[in-house]
């Protein structure tokens, strides 16, 4: 019996036409996600750390300190010296590009009078030194363009490979309030070999695409790697006042089978949902998908992290539907499983193409591939899970086994 067959039986849903309601887009740079200001060149007046802040900028004027105005940005002194400012942020989550904001917000008389900014793709966990070195390839995604004062700054970027910093260089000093590095996740999938993650979460790519509503609070928060901070920081719907019930989609970060589930109420007392069910579907999202009973609908606890065992489906999946019964608030959910094997090799390839070259090369190096094999692979790219007959090489096994998950070949 396939899904769809499954479904039949299942509770009949009054589904409005679907589509992706969500930006297709996370801030790779968020702090949520683990970004970090690893370093700039100054910050006399406001500390690095303040561009990737969450939160929008606030200003309160006329409120000094032993440096001057307190403001909520990063802000550097007046340069008397040739060169210019800039500051290295590595992102919480690596990805695809595919637009920047800086937010110039409350800085008026006092910000750069231009931006350049570039990005960098590195295997491991390297420092400031390492990332200013000559051997380290950094791409211009954004080239010097004018900012304006007191004002989100957006570039659009069109370089669609897959890069884990970028440096912010201001011209020639000043103050920026915010960061914004806005794009789609492409995870490493080394990570996931063997191991049974959070389908779901933001940290791999995972996106709330849909929902009934977000009057209070959106349901894009659900699926953040992190513990809700308060009752702002989760999914809070109106009261309903008739027969229905909320719901939000969950696209998975790759398609897998998933086999616990973790609904959150963490902070919601007095207005937790109080019961719940989800649902599985492997296809496309349309309005009329046929959905898989997940976890039958049962009762949640305020203020409470419910654990859920579910059987484990025959097919992978690659959208989940959390209907919350009638309405109200759940901070997190997680979605504990496999990533389906299909799904893994493509990701491979998916992820192996795009990255830089300077990154690619660290890669095959580490494989053992010698240098010239290296730049022949390198130009092939995109291999799309293509391995041409010249590459039939002893040499790129390890290399094969790595990008298609095969651990139990090698």
């Amino acid at each position: 019996m396939n899904m769809i067959e499954k479904a039949s039986a299942h509770e009949a849903y009054a589904m409005p036409e679907l589509k992706e309601d969500f930006a297709a887009e996370v801030d790779l740079a968020s702090r949520w996600l683990g970004g970090s200001v690893l370093a700039a060149s100054d910050e006399s007046f406001g500390e690095k750390e303040s561009l990737l802040t969450p939160t929008p900028s606030a200003f309160v004027p006329g409120n000094y300190g032993p440096r001057g105005e307190i403001v909520d940005g990063w802000e550097t002194k007046r340069r008397r010296e040739p060169g210019h400012d800039w500051a290295l942020v590595r992102l919480g989550a690596a990805g695809m590009i595919t637009s920047i904001d800086v937010d110039t917000s409350f800085f008026t008389g006092n910000f750069p009078t231009t931006c350049r900014i570039e990005a960098c793709g590195i295997e491991g966990y390297p420092g400031p030194k390492a990332l200013q070195s000559t051997e380290t390839e950094w791409i211009e995604i954004v080239p010097r363009s004018p900012l304006k004062g007191d004002a989100h700054n957006r570039f659009d970027v069109s370089d669609r490979r897959r890069f884990t910093h970028v440096r912010l260089s201001a011209f020639p000093d000043g103050g920026i309030a915010r960061l914004r590095v806005y794009g789609r996740v492409v995870p490493d999938p080394r990570i996931f070999d063997g191991l049974t993650i959070d389908l779901a979460s933001q940290d791999h790519g995972g996106q709330v695409v849909t929902s009934s509503d977000g009057f209070y609070t959106s349901a894009a928060m659900l699926n953040r790697p992190d513990k809700a901070r308060n009752m702002g920081d989760g999914w809070e719907t109106r009261r309903r006042r008739d027969d229905g019930n909320d719901h939000a989609i969950i696209r998975l970060a790759l398609p897998g089978r998933v086999s616990l589930v973790e609904i959150d109420t963490a902070h919601f007392k007095y207005n937790a949902s109080a019961e719940v069910a989800l649902s599985g579907t492997g296809e496309a999202l349309t309005g009329d998908n046929g959905w898989m009973p997940l976890l039958s609908r049962r009762p949640l606890q305020p203020d409470t992290r419910h654990v859920f065992r579910v059987a484990e489906t025959s097919e992978p999946v690659s959208y989940v539907r959390l209907d919350a019964y009638p309405d109200g608030g759940i901070s997190r959910v997680r979605l504990w499983g496999k990533v389906d094997p299909a799904a893994r090799r493509a990701a491979g390839y998916r992820w192996f193409d795009a990255l830089p070259t300077g990154q690619a090369r660290q890669v095959l190096a580490e494989r053992g591939v010698s240098g010239d094999l290296a730049e022949q692979v390198i130009a092939a790219r995109p291999l799309n899970g293509e391995i041409g007959g010249s590459f039939q090489s002893a040499d790129l096994s390890g290399l094969w086994t790595m990008l298609e998950g095969r651990f139990n070949e090698s």
